[in-house]
């Protein structure tokens, strides 16, 4: 019975963490070598990566979505979609795709002269399920080799451990002084 309830703890915890991982921001230096508008076919089992549509249009399966294609350092190829977030999850209330597009394409730099920049992103990318992390914001970096801290991330990191440590002790407090006494009156 313990082994159960480490597993099923473990369980919880492996999906707890793959949902901050997935949804917490990442930092990507690349050369972007190409913006595009594909149409896309949002359907089966990779919909839930996929943003909503914008509010007022008709949830298509099929509909036009940015891509902005880059190169990393090392040479292999990333590719993200740029969609808005709007007011739905994650909450990164994103409505700038459109300049985010043109500020991409302005970035577009070639092998021979190239125009490092930094893309902020979440997501995961999966080419069986044919999923691309979202970009949201991209910057010009000094060079390949230039990556800040993720402070937003750690401070968020250390704001919800502080959180779940309040939580676990109300919630012994409460079970020892309250709960535990309670059904301690029925055992007689």
């Amino acid at each position: 019975m313990r082994s159960v309830k480490w597993g099923l703890l473990a369980l919880v915890l492996a999906v707890v963490g793959a949902l901050i991982h997935y949804t917490l921001p990442q930092r990507d230096v690349v050369r972007i070598v190409n913006t595009e508008i594909r149409r896309m076919d949002i359907s089966g089992p990779s919909a839930i990566f996929w943003s909503s549509p914008d509010s007022g249009t008709v949830a298509a399966a099929n509909r036009d979505i940015r891509f902005l294609e880059a190169v990393r350092p090392n040479g292999d190829p990333a590719v993200y979609r740029n969609e808005d977030t709007g007011w739905g999850w994650p909450f990164f209330f994103k409505f700038d795709s459109a300049d985010l597009q043109a500020q991409a394409a302005d970035y577009v730099s070639t092998r021979d002269a190239p125009l490092w920049v930094s893309v902020r992103h979440y997501g995961w990318r999966s080419r069986l399920l044919s999923t691309f992390p979202n970009a949201l914001a991209v910057e010009r970096v000094d060079g390949p080799d230039a990556l800040g801290f993720p402070w937003r991330n750690t401070v968020f990191l250390i704001v919800l451990a502080l959180v779940i440590a309040m939580i676990w002790r109300l919630s012994r407090g409460l079970w020892r002084h309250r709960i535990a006494p309670f059904f301690g009156r029925f055992r007689r």
